[in-house]
C-alpha cells in the first residue's frame, strides 16, 4: 500500500514500551462502584454473587489473554495495549456473565472500570505488591463487616457507624465483633479475609473414553487419567514464604 503524506501523525504517539524483564501488573478499578452496588442491591458487607462474578471475570481474561507473563512480548510490550485490553476483556466479561450470577437482578447499566500498568524489576518488589493488596483486603473487610454490623444488627446510622469506629485498631473492631455481635473475624469465610488468587495449575482429571478392544465387537468405556494446566481460584494466605515455596512456577522464568 502506497504511503499517504498524512502517515506522519504516528509520529505523534508516545513510546509507551514496558521496560523487559520487569513483572507488569494491571491494576483494575471500578469506576463508581460504591453506587453500582447499591443500585443493584449487593447485600452487605460482602455479596457472594458479586465476589464469584469478578473472579469469573478475571479468570476470562486470563484464559482469553494467554500470553500474560514476565517474558511477554505482546503487543510489543505497549502499556496502553495491556490496559486497555485486559480492562475491555474484564469489563465485558462483567456485563455478558452477569446473568449467571444475579438471576433476579437485571443490569441497569453497564459498570465502568479504569486501569493502570505498574512495572516491577524484581520478584520481591511483585510480592511485597500483592502482599500490600492482601493487607489492604483484610483491613478493609474488617471496617466493613463491623461497620455493617453496627448498622444492621445495631441500628446506627452510618454516619454513627463512622463515628463509632473513627479512631479504632484491628484488635478493637475484633474486639466489638466478638462482645456485641459474638463474630469470631477468624472465622469469617477466608475468601472474605484473604481474596482470592487465580493461578495456572497441572491438575489430573479422570475422564470416560471409549474404546475398541481388539476382537471385541463394540466399544467399551474406560476410565483414564490426562494432565491438563488449568486456572485454579485459591484463597490462602500469600504475604508469608508458604504460599511461594508451595508454587514456585509462578516466579520461574519461564513463568
Amino acid at each position: 500500500m502506497a504511503k499517504s503524506k498524512f502517515e506522519y501523525v504516528r509520529d505523534f504517539e508516545a513510546d509507551d514500551t514496558c521496560l523487559p524483564n520487569c513483572w507488569v501488573v494491571v491494576r483494575l478499578d471500578g469506576r463508581n462502584f460504591h453506587r453500582f452496588a447499591e443500585q443493584h442491591g449487593f447485600s452487605k458487607p460482602n455479596d457472594d454473587r458479586a465476589l464469584h462474578l469478578m473472579n469469573k471475570c478475571a479468570q476470562t481474561v486470563m484464559e482469553e489473554l494467554e500470553d500474560i507473563a514476565i517474558k511477554s512480548n505482546w503487543f510489543r510490550r505497549r502499556s496502553s495495549k495491556f490496559m486497555t485490553h485486559v480492562a475491555s476483556q474484564f469489563a465485558s466479561s462483567y456485563v455478558f456473565h452477569w446473568k449467571n450470577y444475579f438471576k433476579d437482578q437485571p443490569l441497569l447499566y453497564p459498570p465502568g472500570f479504569d486501569g493502570r500498568v505498574v512495572l516491577y524489576p524484581s520478584n520481591q518488589n511483585l510480592k511485597d505488591y500483592l502482599s500490600w493488596r492482601q493487607a489492604d483486603c483484610h483491613i478493609n473487610n474488617l471496617n466493613n463487616t463491623v461497620f455493617w454490623m453496627l448498622v444492621q444488627r445495631s441500628g446506627l446510622t452510618p454516619t454513627q457507624a463512622q463515628e463509632r469506629l473513627q479512631g479504632t485498631l484491628a484488635g478493637d473492631k475484633n474486639e466489638i465483633l466478638f462482645s456485641e455481635f459474638s463474630i469470631n473475624y477468624n472465622n469469617e469465610p477466608v475468601m472474605y479475609r484473604k481474596g482470592t488468587v487465580l493461578i495456572w495449575q497441572k491438575v489430573n482429571e479422570v475422564v470416560t473414553k471409549k474404546i475398541k478392544l481388539p476382537k471385541e465387537a463394540e466399544e467399551k468405556e474406560v476410565e483414564v487419567t490426562r494432565t491438563r494446566t488449568k486456572i485454579v481460584p485459591l484463597h490462602c494466605d500469600i504475604i508469608g514464604d508458604q504460599f511461594w515455596d508451595q508454587y514456585p512456577e509462578i516466579l520461574s522464568d519461564d513463568g
